[in-house]
């Protein structure tokens, strides 16, 4: 009898974990796929993409650029990239959610889950931010970038001239696949102050609005969930902005630096002496209009899953 309750409860358990990824993956897409024409804009002020410094600064500009993105590839060009996002995502925002579920006392123990798995579906990102860093289309042209082909591309880059940096390691001559992986410590640093700050955000205000009631059940409050998780957003946009643009300069560093990873140093370097302290805040006003619907839209679409699957 009591083997069977056993069973029955891990069967339930399991039920729990695999639907609660399947929500969180559900409401990464959602919230991704909101924000996309803004981020295609953000990753070309990031990357100082020659053709799109004139529009930065300025809310004004950031319009600008997007109209002009439109113009000249319709609105496929404002998605582009998008699909390898929504490859990365899924399995990326599932088990965010369903780690944090299941242990959100052990900060140590869905910090290492997020960390491995951004390992595994990193060059996916870096794939996404050269489609996106491509501005040679049209609406009906037939050299839209595509994964396929983006990835070709990076598998064959090479250095034209020979150069002395190219003989210190890593090799990309020898080992291709590290050329997926440019930009991935930017990542791993400020992989800690964004989703820590994010989810003790989340976790205190949601405690404070919607304290759990006698029966240790928390209400539903789709309103209350989408202004809790834009706050979180913001808050923990600002603390991990200057990580992320110095990670975008780096992933787009095959196009100058071919035969190597761009350094730390010269990253920081670059960014400074271009636009100094600003530099590494470039595009954060879109960072807040784009963050905060999507980490609202991934909470609300997370709590309203968890509700219809009855988790």
């Amino acid at each position: 009898m009591s083997t069977d309750v056993s069973r029955r409860r891990t069967t339930q358990n399991w039920e729990h974990v695999v639907l609660s990824g399947i929500a969180g993956g559900i409401a990464g897409c959602a919230a991704k796929t909101v924000v996309a024409p803004l981020d295609r804009v953000k990753i070309l002020f990031q990357t100082s993409n020659p053709e799109y410094l004139k529009y930065t600064g300025t809310w004004k500009g950031a319009w600008q650029a997007g109209k002009e993105i439109f113009a000249t590839g319709g609105f496929r060009s404002l998605m582009q990239g998008h699909s390898a996002t929504l490859a990365r995502v899924f399995p990326y925002a599932g088990i965010k959610f369903m780690a944090y579920e299941e242990a959100v006392s052990l900060f140590c123990c869905w910090s290492y889950v997020r960390n491995h798995l951004g390992s595994v579906t990193y060059p996916l990102e870096v794939i996404r931010v050269r489609m996106a860093f491509d501005t040679h289309t049209s609406p009906n042209s037939s050299q839209r970038p595509t994964f396929i082909g983006t990835f070709r591309t990076m598998w064959h880059e090479h250095a034209t001239h020979p150069s002395s940096s190219s003989s210190h390691p890593p090799s990309f001559a020898a080992f291709p696949l590290l050329k997926f992986y440019r930009g991935f410590s930017a990542t791993l640093v400020g992989m800690v102050p964004y989703a820590g700050t994010s989810f003790l955000i989340w976790n205190v205000l949601h405690s404070h609005l919607l304290p759990p009631s006698n029966d240790g059940k928390t209400k539903s409050a789709p309103l209350t969930n989408l202004v809790v998780g834009g706050i979180s957003g913001m808050v923990s946009q600002t603390a991990s902005y200057p990580f992320e643009v110095v990670r975008r300069r780096m992933q787009v560093g095959g196009i100058t630096r071919p035969d190597r990873w761009l350094r730390w140093g010269e990253t920081f370097g670059t960014i400074w002496k271009d636009n100094g302290f600003r530099g590494f805040y470039v595009g954060l006003s879109i960072g807040y209009l784009k963050v905060v619907p999507m980490t609202a839209v991934s909470y609300a679409v997370w709590q309203s899953l968890k509700a219809a699957f009855g988790i």
